[in-house]
């Protein structure tokens, strides 16, 4: 461990960073301090100044004026291979893994371990290096097994191990805990735990204001891309730090329904899927309530609703869809009955990023914008202006890329692509993974909205806030079969995880 003294200096310093593009300024004159062995957490709504400001400590981009210190030398830029060079490593969000290596080859990409007259690759090498990394982050999977092959949260806990390998002085921790499970989680404050103790700095960024809660030793909020304040120790906590990212104090998450449960919408009975093929699933989705999904990763709850959505197979059991038999042979089949799926990660299946915001809304109903085979750009940008208006999608123009957008306003292109359509049944897996609070509760509202008018709203979290703060009754999966189900009134996370580790 090291000394106290060392861990207490000030490692990195930002001194008025400011940085503007063509008619926006993304951050201004914005100051803070980092300290070797500390954990700050940084949050603040999306489009507040966090991406823009880790980029620049990256060396991504270029600020248009201040200073960057680190061990209080001054640095007016970096490049990336200087930000890398001075210790910095980052954890991304947007997993940057490759399918087609294994897990040893990911972890050393550019730093190859190399042996012999020929600096031949040393795989041997670099898988024995890779593996007391992937233990300390708590994973399960080899450093030979192909990242093919790892599960999203798998994915996840190697791009943390990939940060310690390079002996980083600070990690830069971007959502790192949205696809992992709880037991996952505290195996990554674990984690930082053990890199505070040897003086290693560590940047969280997180929407989950419990975790900053409970890793952070400060926090520091950015709004609108200022400084707002920051938070010690003794001052963390839930309302305080909402208090701070968008000025006002916000309600409960829960809305109750307008009226009371109708007639089930979605009834499953002896449901068997090509995914979990052992498993029989039965529950109904009712009109008028949003029924949250929970369970571990691997519990089967993406599988199933990729399986009701057509794009995993049913092997037998039965359907019914407000009452009538329905079985989608693949996602046109559902969409044409007016099922349809919000999915877990919208960049890689939910959005065409290199395409407009209004291409993407309306590209599940082409054929209603159509003459002779001819899409009418009128009707497309007229439909994608109507759903900007009524879902507050914050963009100047709707011709603008998907992939410009912040995640929160991806995410209500995704929604708006199929409430201009005509909704029986939505199924939202992982609705506010990676967005900030003030947008987390716009997409509550809407989900309560689309529920009191009759839609079916089914909702898979593996945010235990989340799916207790917002569900009407929740049901959890437990190796792909239905553990359990939870009225209101039993809601608790020690309920819920009883049924999903089948605790007695």
């Amino acid at each position: 461990m090291m000394p106290k003294e060392d861990q207490k200096r000030t490692l990195l310093a930002l001194e008025n960073i400011s940085k503007a593009y063509t008619g926006v300024v993304a951050l201004s004159n914005v100051s803070m301090a980092v300290m070797s062995g500390e954990v700050l957490a940084l949050i603040g709504e999306n489009g507040a100044g966090k991406s823009t400001l880790m980029k620049i400590l990256g060396g991504v981009i270029q600020p248009s004026s201040g200073h960057i210190l680190i061990d209080e030398v001054r640095y007016d830029r970096f490049s990336v291979t200087e930000s890398q060079s001075v210790g910095i490593a980052f954890v991304h969000q947007e997993l940057n893994v490759f399918d087609n290596l294994d897990v040893a080859a990911n972890m050393f990409l550019g730093r190859e371990k190399r042996a012999g007259f020929l600096r031949l690759l040393d795989v041997k090498a670099m898988r024995a290096a890779a593996e007391p990394l992937l233990r300390r982050v708590g994973a399960s999977f080899r450093p030979d097994t192909p990242v093919a092959d790892l599960s999203l949260a798998e994915r996840q806990l190697l791009e943390i191990a990939k940060a310690l390998s390079i002996q980083a002085r600070l990690i830069i921790m971007d959502e790192p805990t949205s696809s992992l499970t709880l037991s996952e989680t505290k195996t990554l404050m674990t984690v930082i735990a053990g890199l505070k103790a040897k003086g290693i700095a560590v940047i969280y960024i997180s929407h989950r204001l419990s975790e900053i809660a409970e890793c952070a030793d400060r926090v520091f909020v950015l709004r609108d891309g200022k400084a707002a304040g920051e938070l010690g120790k003794g001052e963390i906590n839930h309302d305080a730090m909402i208090r701070m990212m968008i000025g006002r104090d916000l309600n409960s998450l829960y809305a109750p329904p307008a009226r009371a449960p109708g007639e089930p919408i979605l009834s499953l009975k002896a449901v068997r899927t090509r995914a979990k093929p052992r498993a029989l699933v039965e529950f109904d989705v009712h009109d008028g309530e949003i029924l949250g999904v929970a369970g571990l990763v691997g519990a089967g709850r993406t599988e199933l609703a990729e399986a009701i959505f057509g794009i995993d197979a049913i092997l037998e059991g039965e359907i019914m869809l407000a009452g009538k038999p329905f079985r989608a042979a693949c996602p046109r089949d559902a969409i044409d009955a007016g099922v349809y799926l919000v999915p877990e990660d919208r960049k890689r299946t939910g959005l065409v990023l290199e395409s407009p915001v209004c291409e993407n809304i309306c590209l599940a109903d082409l054929g209603s914008m159509s003459s002779g085979g001819f899409v009418s750009r009128r009707l497309v940008k007229a439909r994608a202006e109507d759903q900007r208006a009524k879902l507050g999608i914050r963009t100047t123009d709707v011709m603008r890329n998907a992939a410009e957008l912040s995640g929160g306003n991806q995410q209500k292109v995704v929604l708006g692509k199929w409430l201009s359509m005509r909704p029986a049944l939505i199924i939202f897996d992982e609705p506010t993974r990676g967005i900030d609070v003030a947008s987390k509760v716009e997409i509550y509202r809407l989900m309560r909205a689309l529920a009191d008018a009759g839609v079916g709203v089914m909702m898979i979290s593996s945010d235990m806030e989340e799916v207790i703060g917002v569900s009407d009754r929740i049901v959890v999966l437990r190796e792909g079969e239905i553990a359990g189900s939870l009225s209101r009134p039993e809601f608790s996370e020690h309920n819920v995880l009883k049924l999903a580790v089948g605790a007695n």
